[in-house]
């Protein structure tokens, strides 16, 4: 039988953290520092925004006051590891300046509002798309909303359960469906498609054998 006949998403969770165990995602110490990391992370690798944020901590700036403190050239210098670094300066200081505005400059107050009405005003911000929102969201304010990136995408593409050009949006709900609103399982089950793509499904040359969803063909 094949397996996605009876498989639901749970079960495609089961299988991935059976085998890579929990991954322990979003890497950072503090809210705030989840959040820097989820801008400074768009189109780079995770080292190069550890390099980034190890300079913030160096320089002691990692903090709404410590960016604050900055000039977008003088933040820019710091982040420079993580590439477009000119951007990224004016979104974290964009970013900034509506944690302060908004909610005195903490992540515990931010997190005390609805995830409607936060994601409606993250996504306002300057170069914070639904990605990068929903990943504040998820890892630094425990608001249950899945977090789709290229590795999901990737990864449900290739066993049919979704097209090639499915929209953010459409990819998202298919787990809001299948899941409860469940905080802990959305950020397992996201960082589990990370360690997924990374061990077995690349972009390039897929090692489809020994991959723990092998036998899946088609989805539910």
């Amino acid at each position: 039988m094949d397996p996605f006949v009876t498989m639901d998403f749970r079960g495609i969770y089961q299988l991935l953290l059976d085998r890579f165990g929990p991954q322990h995602w979003w890497p950072g110490e503090t809210p705030f520092e989840v959040a820097v990391g989820a801008i400074l992370t768009q189109n780079t690798s995770w080292t190069n925004v550890e390099k980034a944020i190890t300079n913030l901590k160096r320089a002691r700036r990692l903090s709404t006051r410590g960016i604050g403190s900055l000039s977008e050239k003088e933040l820019a210098g710091l982040i420079r590891p993580s590439g477009y670094f000119n951007q990224k300066s004016r979104r974290l200081k964009d970013f900034v300046d509506y944690l302060e505005t908004q909610y005195r400059g903490s992540m515990a107050v931010m997190a005390r509002y609805g995830l409607a009405e936060l994601r409606h005003e993250l996504l306002a911000l300057n170069g914070i798309g639904p990605e990068t929102a929903d990943s504040i969201l998820l890892y630094a304010l425990n608001k249950p909303v899945f977090v789709i990136d290229a590795y999901t995408k990737r990864v449900l593409a290739r066993h049919g359960c979704v097209d090639e050009g499915a929209t953010y949006h459409q990819v998202q709900e298919l787990f809001h469906t299948h899941l409860a609103a469940d905080v802990s399982l959305y950020n397992e089950y996201h960082a589990l498609f990370v360690r997924l793509c990374k061990d077995h499904c690349s972009k390039r040359t897929p090692a489809c054998s020994g991959c723990p969803l092998e036998s899946l063909r088609r989805c539910v």
